[in-house]
């Protein structure tokens, strides 16, 4: 007796391409394996035999193969209609079983993994008669009543865990491998399509030019359905956060490692192409297993530690993994993609790196990237516009043309969101917490297609230009981010550093009043007492990965000033212990406590039941978990997030939040609010929404 298979069942109704799919699956897995392939139409008893051919795969063929044992089976003979030879199916290392009821109710106990292939009908029929001619035709519409009848009662896209919208382009295997490859059940027998996946090589050109970087965005990615943009829109050169601002990188998820992922609630989804797989379990966990091993270098003399990778945000809600309570957003607690190649603007050295996974297609791609990279520095020169695109200033910018009148309304009003104020106040004076940093939300909803997301973003980056600035694109969701704050950075080599900020005051057109206000920031007693407080939980947020003894403090309370605000800035440094799992370190140290206050545990629990709704994407994460084990993470604040509604339209929100002390004054901390609203709300033509 053999070692009991992998049991792989293709399943879908009639014409959906699952023998081809299943062949072509069977080929690119004989590579590494030994591979049984089993066609369910061969053991079918005549046009409306479906149900009796679903009772006979499953007691004749996977019961004992599922077993390492040799199925016997009898063959059906279409010509004679009725009982032909008895044939075998021998175990195999993988047995593909692919034809319609593949997956039924009977068969799963027995499957590893389930692929469920659809395609239009129109497209299956034709197919379908294509392939089987005038044979098939009398009997398309009998065998269709069949699979309603069946699928009625067994839902089995329900149970798949790997969907494809089989396209007969010759691109559904190679998707399906990869997805097939995220299954934890898998994971032992495609050891070598996951070490393929790891052993990965970079191209890459260096370009020397200083184009216009939306420009370049919207030519190469402006059409794809998943793209990210993370903009480090403020010159380098012109303020005190240069080393946040050198750096930005411009991807989709096109080519033929490109790939989404949305996570909700315990459940990820990874698209690749047209075929998607859905996995259960933590999603520290999964990021775990898709990055943070030293997989890809940089080229010579590549000054950034982006060597491609993922990229997207973390929602505030993953908080239900790092101590938090289980709350529901409405929008994904993650969406990444994978960039199997990017471009990379270094904003000091005024050069464009260009990067690709070695593919078939990689130079196509080089060669449009150039014309793209070509055509952008030309605007560049002809508008007089520098490095970054944009300048900095109070006043910069012009609110985003064309749209209608955008009106906000605050969750809470004036009076309900001082009184949460005095709430947390009396948690600090009972003892269950130091510091509260207490949000809200404003929303908007817009009919039709009356604000395009891409105007907003770059009216948010023009009005309010920012070193982690972001603008992300996933289908139907777009995130649009002037934040200034860096979350934590993970160097390849270990190196890591946390930068929070805690402390806040308006800009003013006059200098000597501009001043004044830097001035009162830079010497405000509850100001450094709430900075010093989030240096102190990140210090230990930290140190739970650290080398010992690496945790520092370089920079304490800073002042940093930027087009609409002045902040007060520290820098945590330290170094990870080797060997560590670095989706872990992230985790350890999420959200970031100049979000949630401290301690932070408890802290959360205080804000559940303060805020009473989700805060989504808001203080979450933006940036990108590189395939050289790197992360640059900036937290979402001065973000809008912008969403197509059901029925229409598009529905806007934008968090805003401060943190609450016990000498906090609740009129201060709620002109606070606005003040950091201003940014955004100012690039949108929009007022803070009256009491």
């Amino acid at each position: 007796m053999s070692p009991a298979p992998v049991i792989i069942a293709i399943d879908g109704r009639s014409g959906a391409g699952k023998t081809t799919l299943a062949i072509e699956l069977a080929a690119r897995l004989r590579e590494h394996h030994k591979v049984s392939l089993f066609h369910l139409e061969d053991i079918y008893p005549g046009w409306n035999g479906l149900a009796a051919g679903i009772e006979r795969y499953a007691s004749t063929v996977l019961a004992p193969l599922h077993r390492g044992e040799p199925a016997e089976w009898v063959s059906w003979d279409w010509t004679a209609h009725y009982d032909g030879a008895t044939r075998t199916t021998l175990p195999a290392e993988i047995v593909l079983v692919e034809g319609v009821g593949a997956a039924a109710e009977a068969a799963r106990p027995y499957l590893a993994a389930v692929i469920w292939a659809d395609s239009p009908e129109q497209d299956r029929r034709s197919r379908a008669l294509a392939r089987d001619g005038e044979s098939y035709e009398p009997f398309w519409d009998e065998w269709a009543a069949q699979e309603e009848e069946w699928l009625a009662r067994d839902d089995v896209p329900a149970h798949a865990d790997v969907l494809v919208h089989n396209l007969a382009d010759g691109e559904a295997p190679a998707e399906v491998l990869q997805a097939l490859q995220y299954l934890p059940a898998l994971s032992p027998a495609l050891v070598p399509e996951l070490a393929a996946r790891r052993g990965l090589e970079l191209r890459a050109e260096r370009i020397d030019a200083a184009p216009d970087p939306s420009r370049l965005f919207e030519s190469l990615f402006g059409h794809s359905a998943n793209a990210v943009w993370l903009d480090s829109s403020l010159a380098p050169e012109a303020n005190a956060a240069a080393e946040r601002c050198r750096f930005s990188i411009l991807a989709d998820d096109g080519g033929p490692f490109g790939q989404s992922v949305r996570h909700s609630s315990g459940s990820t989804q990874v698209s690749i192409g047209n075929a998607s797989v859905r996995t259960e379990g933590p999603f520290f966990r999964w990021l775990d297993g898709v990055w943070g091993r030293r997989a890809l270098r940089g080229p010579e003399g590549y000054p950034c530690e982006f060597t491609l990778g993922w990229l997207g945000y973390l929602g505030y809600e993953l908080k239900r993994e790092t101590g938090g309570s289980d709350v529901t957003a409405e929008s994904p607690d993650a969406c990444l993609l994978f960039a199997g190649r990017a471009v990379v603007l270094d904003h000091v050295e005024r050069t464009v790196w260009l990067l690709t996974l070695d593919t078939a297609d990689a130079g196509d791609w080089l060669e449009t990237a150039r014309s793209a990279t070509a055509a952008a520095r030309g605007y560049a020169a002809a508008s007089g516009d520098g490095a970054s695109g944009v300048g900095v200033g109070v006043g910069v910018g012009a609110a985003v043309p064309g749209h209608a009148p955008l009106d906000f309304t605050a969750r809470d009003s004036e009076v309900a969101y001082k009184s949460k104020i005095t709430e947390a106040q009396y948690e600090i004076a009972e003892g269950n917490t130091y510091e509260v940093c207490l949000t809200t939300a404003l929303t908007a909803r817009l009919p039709g297609e009356a604000l395009d997301p891409w105007q907003a973003y770059l009216a948010l980056r023009r009005r309010n230009p920012a070193p982690f600035a972001s603008f992300l694109r996933f289908g139907d969701l777009t995130v649009a981010s002037t934040s200034p704050e860096r979350f934590l950075r993970i160097a390849a080599d270990g190196g890591m550093r946390a930068e929070p900020i805690k402390g806040t005051r308006h800009r003013d057109a006059d200098p000597a009043r501009d001043a004044l206000l830097r001035q009162e920031l830079e010497s405000s007693p509850k100001d450094r007492a709430e900075n010093i407080m989030i240096v102190d939980l990140l210090r230990n947020d930290l140190s739970h990965f650290a080398v010992p003894g690496s945790v520092s403090v370089s920079r304490l309370c800073a002042i940093e000033s930027y087009a609409t605000v002045h902040q007060m800035v520290s820098t945590i440094d330290a170094r990870l212990r080797p060997g560590m799992p670095r989706a872990e370190a992230v985790a350890a140290c999420f959200p970031a406590g100049s979000m949630t206050g401290a301690p932070k545990v408890s802290t959360m629990a205080i804000l559940d039941r303060l805020e009473g709704a989700p805060r989504g994407v808001y203080s979450g994460a933006i940036g990108y978990f590189s395939l050289n084990g790197a992360t640059d993470l900036a937290v979402a604040i001065r973000t809008l997030v912008l969403s197509e509604q059901v029925g229409g339209g598009t529905g806007l929100s934008l968090g805003v939040g401060g943190a609450i002390t016990a000498d906090s004054s609740p009129q201060e901390e709620y002109e606070e609010i606005r003040t950091k609203a201003f940014g955004v709300l100012s690039a949108l033509g929009a007022e803070f929404p009256p009491g």
